[in-house]
């Protein structure tokens, strides 16, 4: 298992069941590195016993604030879910390859939430996912 710096709560939004895709490898790399991984999805319940919420609001509050939402879903649907992540209060939110959405992006930074484009995968490989966050 690899140790971040600093352990976060993450909010994993467009959560997958299925191996080959980025989002269930992010799931798996974010908990290897010993972060929170809240699962958002309104079309699972669970993926691999762990429970997928079907939005933002009805993840637990147990788990704390969340620090940082990482999109795996793309804008038409991310610009759908805006006020949920404003509300949600992340201090940040990556949008991954494919998931960009320069409208959402400038209204969260508007809010004061730091956004940036990048890979999730690739922050976690190279050290800089948890150091990254402002």
């Amino acid at each position: 298992m690899n140790s971040p710096e600093q352990h976060l709560h993450v909010a994993l939004v467009g959560a997958s069941d299925k191996p080959s895709r980025y989002a269930f490898m992010a799931m798996k790399m974010l908990e290897d590195y010993g972060h929170t991984v809240t699962l958002i999805s309104p079309r699972l319940s669970a993926v691999e016993s762990r429970p997928v919420f079907p939005t933002l609001q009805a993840a637990p509050a147990d788990r704390g604030p969340i620090d940082t939402i990482t999109l795996y879903v793309g804008p038409e649907i991310s610009m759908k879910l805006a006020h949920d992540i404003e509300a949600a209060k992340p201090r940040r939110v990556i949008f991954n390859p494919g998931a960009e959405n320069s409208a959402l992006s400038r209204g969260l930074e508007a809010a004061g939430i730091e956004v940036i484009e990048a890979c999730t995968l690739v922050l976690l490989r190279s050290g800089q996912f948890a150091s990254s966050i402002g």
